[in-house]
């Protein structure tokens, strides 16, 4: 059936179908509302496909979750699937999807606190939240960074800047994954292996970032990430504590793993 022949009832249900599919990767339908500055009540009549967005709302969801029009045509899983991933003949004996298929038990889905020194100011530390999900095949990764860190670098500090988005891979031992912020203007690497604690819920390892040598800043930290599971007022507990904070205020296990007095090698 050609766009031709789509009723607008069909469209509307085309959309809402996407929509649904596309919430499916944020925890909370009233949240997700606000960062697209859309009524919940209006935007649950999309869901539904009992109501259709005006233009401007149209491409500002569009703009939001990176996709186009054809969300009105089409399942959004059959949107984009090209050559544009690493499912790219040229990489399939390199980052096949055996690679990006990341087990659950390797790399568990939901929300982790993770903690780090922070690249500026050798005497803060970072502590935050990002929610691993799976979506198509893969793994993917979502967090915000502080405000803070964004002041620190003369940048605004909306959501839509602060928010960052990642693939995460299976390696030999652990996971590591690739992560940037819209349009890839910074990105970062991090490589995590799971650490033997009494709930097996910890992970180790480091975060580098894709910038040049400077005199006064970090490139490569350790990192901490502790899983907390997919429990939402967990995860908002977590995130009340996140920022900037000294190291005398890290979790003692975090303060533990991070082994602040010994350099990075």
């Amino acid at each position: 059936m050609s766009y031709r022949d789509k009723s607008p009832a069909e469209l509307r249900n085309m959309l809402g179908a996407n929509l649904r599919h596309l919430a499916q990767s944020y925890p909370s339908i009233s949240a997700l509302s606000r960062q697209l500055g859309v009524n919940r009540t209006q935007f649950n009549r999309y869901l539904a496909g009992e109501s259709f967005p005006r233009p401007d709302v149209l491409a500002r969801i569009c703009t939001f979750f990176d996709v186009d029009v054809r969300i009105l045509l089409s399942p959004v899983a059959e949107i984009g699937a090209d050559d544009r991933n690493l499912s790219d003949p040229y990489l399939q004996d390199f980052l096949s999807d055996a690679a990006v298929n990341v087990p659950e038990t390797l790399f568990p889905s939901g929300f982790y606190r993770f903690s780090r020194r922070s690249f500026f100011d050798q005497n803060q530390f970072i502590v935050g939240l990002v929610y691993v999900l799976r979506k198509n095949g893969s793994t993917f990764i979502r967090g915000f960074e502080p405000r803070e860190a964004l002041t620190v670098q003369g940048l605004p500090q909306d959501s839509r800047t602060r928010e960052y988005r990642g693939l995460v891979i299976r390696q030999d031992d652990g996971i590591a994954s690739m992560v940037a912020r819209r349009g890839a203007v910074t990105c970062s690497f991090t490589h995590l292996v799971r650490e033997m604690s009494f709930e097996n819920n910890y992970w180790v390892g480091y975060v580098a970032r894709t910038i040049r040598e400077t005199i006064t800043t970090k490139r490569v930290e350790r990192l901490v990430y502790e899983h907390l599971g997919t429990d939402l007022s967990k995860a908002l507990a977590a995130a009340r504590t996140s920022g900037y904070c000294e190291l005398k205020d890290l979790l003692p296990f975090h303060k533990r793993l991070l082994r602040p007095s010994e350099p990075f090698r």
